[in-house]
């Protein structure tokens, strides 16, 4: 049952601002306690919690909700599993708050150092997936930040019962359980209170979701956004890739998991690597299950593929279609990603590093690999114990954002006693 109460904001941010100077103020050590504790408390919450998602899931089954939507909301003992030991990697994470990043000595004596703070209150919007509570939790923690966060309607009752997890490891950590908040209800007003800034309390706001919610952050937020576009990546295998290798890797960078945001949606091929190659990753992809949607040079090639209209090559289908293409060398990806890709993550598959160079230098995207499927581009496989999205623009942040990226920096200035003329 909801009900809009007013109030709220200014209630709820002078609370998270007062929470925000004390875990700031707390030491590394007990910044680690506390997600120590939080990990703990969500593990033995783990019955409370399933049952909460179960009833989610019931509910979503019911309003017709299916496939990979349905997979981003399940939770299960294994997948709970993974969301603690996260937790406990964010612990084990260097607290980067009061950490030097870099130091310079000016000619007049003046010692300058950049030091990594934290950037205050964060709030978070997004959408079904129950874990972005637990690891954008984390990672505001672990940097010394205080959070609301706002999840979707669908996965209500999974969010509140681990953050009520979460915010009783705090307070067994003796910190105020007010760090980690959250709207009393699903009511939409409350994000707008959150977009406003909640009464001056809110430093940044992350959107985590599709394209509707981070539209309207960014169009109505009243505070800096962190915000990521589609997951439109691409895997451009050249003609000097090894065909095992390229079988492999796009198989899996298309179907381990087809809802998240970094799965392949559009296979790239030059034209060099011959017929061998485009029927080869045709008849893995479609052996695996996924339709593959080809342009007019595939479907000559492998006449089972759908014919890909030009609205293919700009598609996020988040399920087990994906489109593909023949292109004229790496200078033909790079010219197709630059027209289709969303920044996200773009990959290349060649056995010739000049090539492999090339593409991971103009390749315009937050992160770019070479011989490693796209799945890899995700803040725990890049050693940040968690993330809460992959941020596609260029201002502050860029790529997986695990704790260090929710840091700010300020300027500390060592003198003996200098005057300035």
């Amino acid at each position: 049952m909801t009900g809009y109460d007013a109030r709220w904001a200014v209630s709820a941010g002078a609370a998270l601002k007062d929470a925000a100077r004390t875990l700031s103020a707390a030491s590394a050590e007990g910044r680690t306690a506390a997600l120590e504790a939080m990990a703990d408390g969500l593990a033995a919450a783990a019955d409370r919690v399933l049952a909460a998602n179960a009833d989610d899931i019931a509910r979503a089954e019911t309003g017709g909700t299916g496939g990979a939507m349905l997979d981003r909301l399940r939770l299960d003992p294994a997948r709970l599993a993974g969301i603690v030991e996260g937790i406990r990697a964010v612990a084990r994470h260097p607290d980067p708050t009061g950490r030097e990043i870099t130091r310079w000595t000016r000619p007049n004596g003046l010692v300058i150092a950049q030091v990594r703070v934290p950037i205050g209150a964060i709030g978070v919007i997004f959408e079904s997936r129950p874990n972005v509570a637990a690891d954008a939790a984390a990672l505001c923690v672990r940097s010394g930040n205080a959070v609301v966060l706002r999840g979707g309607s669908d996965a209500a009752s999974s969010v509140a019962a681990i953050l009520e997890a979460l915010r009783g490891g705090l307070r067994e950590a003796g910190l105020p359980d007010a760090i980690i908040t959250t709207p009393p209800d699903t009511d939409r007003a409350y994000v707008g209170d959150m977009l406003a800034g909640m009464n001056g309390a809110l430093d940044l706001v992350i959107p985590r979701g599709g394209k509707a919610l981070v539209k309207r952050v960014q169009e109505e937020a009243r505070v800096p956004v962190l915000g990521h576009l589609d997951g439109l990546c691409h895997v451009y295998v050249d003609g000097a890739a090894d065909a095992d290798m390229a079988e492999r890797l796009v198989v899996n960078a298309k179907m381990r998991r087809t809802g998240v945001c970094n799965a392949a949606e559009c296979v790239l091929i030059d034209r060099q690597a011959g017929e061998a190659m485009v029927t080869r990753l045709v008849s893995a992809l479609q052996a695996a299950g996924c339709e593959v949607r080809g342009d007019s040079a595939v479907q000559a090639l492998a006449p089972s593929v759908t014919p890909a209209c030009s609205q293919d090559f700009d598609t996020e289908y988040l399920d087990a279609i994906v489109s593909m293409a023949v292109v004229d060398g790496v200078e033909g990806a790079l010219a197709h990603i630059a027209r289709h890709g969303s920044g996200h993550t773009e990959a290349i598959i060649t056995a010739d590093e000049v090539v492999a160079r090339t593409f991971l230098s103009r390749a315009d995207a937050a992160v770019v690999m070479h011989n490693a499927s796209p799945g890899f581009s995700d803040g725990g496989e890049f050693g940040f114990g968690a993330e809460i999205g992959i941020a596609t623009g260029r201002i502050h942040a860029r790529g997986p954002v695990g704790a260090d990226q929710l840091t700010s920096w300020k300027y500390q200035v060592f003198g003996t006693g200098q005057t300035r003329t």
